[in-house]
C-alpha cells in the first residue's frame, strides 16, 4: 500500500484535495481533526496543566491556546512535545487499519509533514501549492485570522518553494476545483495501478 503524506502551507487546498480522495474511497487522515478530537479527550489534562485555564467546559479552548504559545517558540515546543506524539499513534492506527482493508494507497494530511523532522514511514509526499496573494486572501478570510497571527504561522512553516523541491507529487489548487479534481483522480489512477512498482 502507498502511504501517502499530503502536506502545503496554511490554506493551499489540503482539506479540499484530501476530501477529493475520499470522495475516490482512497482512505485519508487529518491530523487537524485528530487533534480537534484529542483537544476534547486525552490531550486535555496534559495540556491544562502545561496552561492552566485553557480548558472550557471540557474541552481545549483552541483560541484561548493560541493566544498563550504564538510567538513563544519555547511554549509552543512544549505544546507540541505533548499533543505529537498522540498524533502519531494514531497515524500509525490508520495506516495499520487502512492496509488491513486491501486499500492501494493512503492520504495522511500532515501539515508540517517537512517542519516536523519526523520520520512517519511515509512512501511518498504530496503537496497542495497556490500562490501567495491567493494564499494570504484565503487564510485572512478564515475566522478569528490577523495578519499578525497568519504571519507568525507562515514564519513557522517552510517556504513554497523549498516545499515544491521537496515534493514528489504536486497539486496547484488555484486553478478550477474540476481542473483539481482530475489531477487528483489522475494520481489516484497511477497509484492504484503501479501498487508495488514505484510509479
Amino acid at each position: 500500500m502507498w502511504k501517502i503524506g499530503l502536506t502545503g502551507s496554511i490554506a493551499t487546498g489540503k482539506s479540499t484535495v484530501r476530501q477529493m480522495f475520499a470522495d475516490l474511497g482512497v482512505p485519508t487522515f487529518s491530523s487537524d481533526d485528530a487533534v480537534h478530537e484529542l483537544y476534547a479527550g486525552a490531550a486535555v489534562a496534559p495540556v491544562e496543566a502545561l496552561f492552566p485555564g485553557v480548558t472550557r467546559d471540557g474541552a481545549i479552548d483552541r483560541n484561548e491556546l493560541s493566544q498563550r504559545v504564538i510567538g513563544q517558540p519555547e511554549r509552543l515546543k512544549a505544546l507540541e512535545a505533548v499533543v505529537h506524539p498522540l498524533v502519531r499513534a494514531r497515524i500509525a492506527q490508520f495506516i495499520e487499519d487502512a492496509q488491513s482493508t486491501g486499500a492501494p494507497l493512503a492520504i495522511v494530511d500532515i501539515p508540517l509533514l517537512l517542519e516536523s523532522g519526523h520520520d512517519y514511514e511515509l512512501d511518498r509526499v504530496l503537496v497542495t501549492v497556490a500562490p501567495d496573494d491567493t494564499l494570504r486572501a484565503r487564510a485572512l478570510a478564515r475566522p478569528g485570522m490577523t495578519v499578525e497571527k497568519l504571519d507568525a504561522i507562515l514564519a513557522r512553516q517552510m517556504p513554497q518553494d523549498e516545499k515544491r523541491k521537496r515534493a514528489d507529487y504536486l497539486i496547484y489548487t488555484h486553478k478550477p476545483l474540476a481542473e483539481t479534481r482530475a489531477a487528483v483522480k489522475a494520481l489516484v489512477e497511477v497509484l492504484t495501478n503501479n501498487p508495488k512498482a514505484v510509479p
